[in-house]
């Protein structure tokens, strides 16, 4: 008999139904506007077995492929067969720790007696409370916190799976996926995810979204620029700059933010409420790395940090509150579940820290749950082990002409020769990021106070498994602080300190850019990056 399984519930496949009328019979919610007409594009899911057992492609789904289908138009073919499908809001893990900076409540958005106003200009009347969302949209991830703009208090922090995957794993894919017929198809689905956010908030928070009257949005500026419409192309080709700061340096506008009223941007809160996003700092490095500088009080520092944030795309920045420079790391989707055999994200069954006894790998998983595949604290971790035990040379040669290494036997999941290359690549990247921006600063890594490791990645990292195989920079491990999802956090300070966000704005303006594929020696960088080993401490 042939079945439906979606979130590991499973029913009867019944030539004629809808994949949506399966979300509906085992209570998944699905985002949709449009009553299942296929024309809001809102309900994608990813089919992962049994695609042929689904009627063809229909005129609505023009942009989707590779298992991709709107869960309003793929209908069970006859005879049934077998069939999976997932919504593309899996549920990351929430980070629990991470910085934490303190600043006076000066919101932009306040009460006056019956009426709110934002910047001093009425918008509604006072309807009980004054709430803000602050929003890190990552490739990856997109994370949210909810906060009460009268207290300062954050009231929830939630998270989920970026949906624009289906457009591709990394920004260069997405930028060219938003061309032709597909341009809007990315805007349409970040939107509609955070409107379908917004609407389990008012559920569980007992809110109305009428409540919500300012926004910061803050992502890499790829992922900025499509939440408002922008179009990115010249972001993907040289000199990589959004078309915002092309205006900008051309005198056109005064800075690199953006700021609409919620109508216009499509978020169903109030419509006059102000969605600001925040400064990007130039071509790829986006509002979330302006952000979590702000997060780490880099418009404080006086002794020169630096900050990496670990990523699809990884950022680099080195300085103090007088001037820093920034590079930005196409790091790929390797080490965040993509391009490696078992890869996954951080979800509850990854793997996420491995430790060799023995000759066999120990594994343990997020949430204890029955090993699923191996994100990228595991592979890291992996990789060091491999090392340490002798296993793996530095090139990624596993001993005695190995072609696998099996790290979850009973499973059958094992890592390969070409998921380790894929590694190797991604870990290069990062590699030249933080070795030619260490090099431009000209300090050795002892000059520097800090070194801030950002991201939900970068929270679960062992930082000596990733110092010893080149992934971080070799800093001294008491100088190396985690500090969770600083963007979140930095666009939280947003919201709530007007000064805060104006400083941001003047320390974004004058930041200095490194272009990393015009360095000469490049391409001999990248490939010493490929190999497992430390990175020198000084750098020449």
């Amino acid at each position: 008999m042939a079945t439906v399984r979606l979130n590991g519930r499973e029913a009867q496949a019944h030539a004629g139904k809808s994949l949506f009328d399966y979300a509906d019979f085992m209570k998944v919610r699905v985002p949709s506007s449009c009553g299942r007409g296929g024309s809001c594009h809102e309900c994608v899911v990813e089919v992962k077995e049994g695609l042929e057992g689904l009627t063809p492609y229909t005129r609505d789904e023009y942009f989707l492929s590779g298992g991709y289908r709107l869960a309003c138009r793929a209908l069970i073919t006859d005879p049934p067969q077998d069939i999976e499908f997932a919504l593309l809001r899996r549920q990351p893990r929430i980070l629990a720790e991470g910085v934490r900076r303190r600043v006076d409540l000066d919101t932009r958005v306040r009460r006056d007696g019956d009426e709110v106003t934002v910047g001093g200009q009425p918008v509604d009347s006072y309807r009980g409370r004054i709430l803000g969302l602050a929003i890190d949209i990552g490739t990856t991830t997109v994370a949210m916190n909810t906060v009460d703009l009268e207290s300062g208090e954050i009231i929830a922090t939630s998270s989920f799976e970026n949906p624009q995957r289906f457009g591709g794993s990394d920004v260069m894919n997405r930028i060219s996926f938003d061309i032709g017929r597909n341009r809007g198809e990315l805007r349409l689905a970040i939107i509609s995810a955070i409107n379908f956010e917004i609407g389990e908030l008012v559920r569980q928070l007992d809110i109305q979204r009428r409540q919500i009257y300012e926004v910061v949005l803050v992502g890499n500026t790829t992922m900025r620029d499509l939440a408002f419409g922008l179009n990115v192309q010249s972001i993907g080709v040289k000199p990589y700059k959004s078309l915002v700061e092309l205006e900008y340096e051309a005198g056109e506008r005064a800075g690199m933010i953006l700021e609409y009223n919620a109508q216009a941007v499509g978020l169903r809160i109030c419509p006059k409420a102000r969605v600001y996003g925040g400064p990007i700092i130039g071509c790829h490095v986006g509002a979330d790395v302006a952000a979590a500088l702000l997060a780490v009080s880099m418009d404080e520092q006086e002794e020169p940090v630096m900050l990496v944030d670990i990523g699809t795309n990884t950022e680099v920045v080195i300085g103090n509150r007088h001037g820093m420079v920034a590079a930005s790391c196409p790091a790929g989707p390797a080490f965040e579940g993509g391009e490696v055999t078992y890869g996954m994200p951080g979800y509850d069954g990854a793997v996420e820290s491995v430790r060799i006894d023995s000759g066999a790998a120990r594994v343990s998983t997020i949430g204890d749950a029955a090993t699923l595949g191996i994100c990228g604290s595991g592979l890291v971790d992996l990789l060091a082990e491999l090392r340490t035990h002798g296993l793996m040379n530095e090139l990624g040669v596993l001993s005695g002409g190995a072609r696998e290494f099996p790290f979850a036997p009973e499973q059958g999941m094992s890592l390969s020769r070409a998921d380790i290359s894929a590694l190797s690549q991604a870990k290069a990247a990062n590699y030249c990021g933080q070795y030619i921006t260490l090099r431009h600063y000209g300090l050795p890594v002892e000059a520097i106070s800090r070194l801030y490791l950002a991201g939900g990645f970068a929270n679960y990292l062992n930082v000596d498994n990733a110092i010893d195989i080149g992934f971080v920079a070799n800093f001294p491990a008491e100088s190396v602080v985690k500090v969770g999802n600083a963007a979140l956090e930095g666009a939280t300070i947003m919201l709530q300190s007007q000064e805060h966000r104006r400083r941001m704005e003047s320390l974004a303006r004058n930041a200095k850019h490194i272009e990393l594929e015009t360095t000469p020696d490049f391409f001999d960088i990248f490939v010493e990056g490929c190999m497992f080993k430390p990175m020198p401490r000084i750098v020449t």
